[in-house]
């Protein structure tokens, strides 16, 4: 049996739980997601059963266009800034949360490297992870 994950943002104002495990977990040199987490990369883990992800408190959206041209919607707390997750909306049943808002940031395992292509030379990962220059594809 998978424990729940739990997190949210840094003054508490947001919190999520979910049962799912996840079914990725990335990290991301996009150029949104160095700008998001205001270093090289993002880290990310997401969830099947968007529905089952029980969150609490309001979050502030701001919606960007990906490369595929798909919408991605990101959530942060008003108050303190935190980056909380990210919707899909050409996948409305996933959710992605923040690896640094995990109650237990220990959790997160990264499998794969997205947008390598984007990568900067200061910010280096772990070389023997699958790296993609982009997204990947189903």
């Amino acid at each position: 049996m998978t424990l729940s994950y739990t997190g949210g943002c840094a003054c508490g104002a947001i919190r999520y739980t979910t049962p799912h495990a996840p079914v990725f977990q990335n990290l991301c040199q996009c150029r949104d997601c160095q700008r998001r987490s205001g270093t090289g990369h993002g880290a990310w883990l997401t969830f099947p059963g968007r529905e089952a992800m029980a969150i609490t408190g309001e979050a502030t959206h701001w919606q960007v266009a990906g490369d595929s041209g798909n919408a991605k919607v990101h959530a942060f707390c008003p108050a303190c800034g935190t980056p909380v997750y990210l919707l899909f909306k050409a996948m409305p049943d996933m959710i992605a949360v923040a690896a640094g808002s995990l109650d237990d940031p220990g959790r997160f395992t990264p499998g794969a490297l997205t947008y390598a292509s984007r990568g900067l030379a200061w910010d280096t990962v772990d070389p023997s992870l699958k790296t993609f220059q982009r997204m990947p594809t189903a």
